[in-house]
């Protein structure tokens, strides 16, 4: 339920709305627009009178919202939120490019790139220190001494850091993570998101393969029920029928989550195409459909890169696909 109040609301009538609404065990999100000023009720709603709300001088109209997610409801939160990672802002008319390696695989290719993506345009650098992977086989990632790499090329580079997050237990290992990442395999790991809500720390969540836009909402809804605002959503790909690309990008989910949400929306176009050359076009097209920033892989040496190397840039693909995008970004959809 969100009451929506009067322009000036008299101050002792709104204490005592709020003292009011609390005794019946309700959270308020108070949420103040340009034009318009909101009580989001969060909590069971269903024995608050409407009809004795609607009366009082001070509110303009109350209704009812019928979707379960609550905290990144558009209609609690009006305005877009914007993330502020140490002075890159994303959403609220904020673009940023994440970019960097899939994985941590030393210390000189880990600097290097970060000085080269920063070079071309980038405000924040990602990397894996801890990989998900399909096959038990494959290269796991150099975990905590992967972390402390990143931290180095963040010292070198000046640019903040964005990596994985696989279980609870690590999270001690990312305390000076500058953005932590929740992975498409976990997307739906309840109890890791409730931990995340509990950090004053930004969370990017990545949409799962074969999550509706509904269910990416309510694991947004989790992490924020917890007390953490700063909740950065990610479009990478979904899996469908279509064999001939790694994933399917649903690039309809962008303006269309930005009628559902107020947080700020990146697009992944490495891991949903999967494909290098296709990772440009997608990006362009991101933009365009009004993405907030985007998340791109970047290698030294994409053929022999020991994760996902078919799908990464070199730095100076990169640097084509940045300038391309800004060519894009005044030309952006705004809804």
């Amino acid at each position: 339920m969100i009451i929506i109040l009067k322009d000036n609301p008299e101050e002792k009538q709104l204490e005592n709305l709020i003292a009011w609404l609390k005794s019946m065990n309700l959270d308020i999100h108070f949420s103040q627009g340009k034009n318009t000023t909101i009580l989001g009720l969060i909590g069971d709603t269903s024995a608050v009178d409407i009809d004795l709300i609607n009366a009082l001088d001070i509110v303009e109209t109350v209704k009812r919202v019928q979707e379960p997610y609550k905290n990144v409801n558009r209609k609690f939160h009006p305005q877009d939120t914007i993330v502020d990672v140490a002075g890159a802002k994303i959403g609220g008319g904020n673009f940023q490019i994440i970019a960097g390696p899939c994985s941590v695989e030393s210390r000189e290719q880990v600097c290097q790139i970060a000085k080269d993506v920063k070079k071309a345009g980038a405000h924040l650098y990602r990397g894996g220190a801890f990989k998900p992977r399909t096959s038990p086989y494959a290269f796991q990632g150099m975990r905590s001494e992967g972390i402390n790499l990143l931290l180095e090329a963040k010292k070198e580079s000046g640019l903040p850091i964005v990596t994985e997050v696989m279980d609870l237990s690590h999270l001690p290992l990312f305390e000076d993570v500058d953005v932590i990442q929740v992975g498409a395999r976990n997307m739906q790991n309840f109890e890791l998101l409730k931990e995340l809500g509990h950090l004053d720390k930004p969370i990017l969540l990545k949409r799962g393969l074969s999550s509706t836009l509904q269910e990416l909402l309510m694991s947004a809804e989790y992490i924020m029920a917890g007390g953490n605002e700063n909740v950065i959503l990610c479009e990478r790909g979904i899996r469908t029928f279509e064999t001939a690309t790694r994933n399917t990008l649903d690039l309809a989910a962008v303006p269309l989550l930005k009628t559902m949400t107020h947080l700020p929306i990146v697009v992944d176009p490495s891991h949903a195409t999967g494909i290098a050359h296709l990772v440009k076009p997608m990006a362009m097209a991101a933009a365009a459909a009004g993405a907030d920033g985007l998340m791109i892989e970047v290698h030294n040496d994409p053929p022999h890169a020991l994760c996902d190397g078919a799908q990464s840039l070199t730095p100076e693909a990169f640097t084509d696909v940045v300038e391309a995008v800004n060519a894009i970004l005044p030309h952006a959809y705004k809804g």
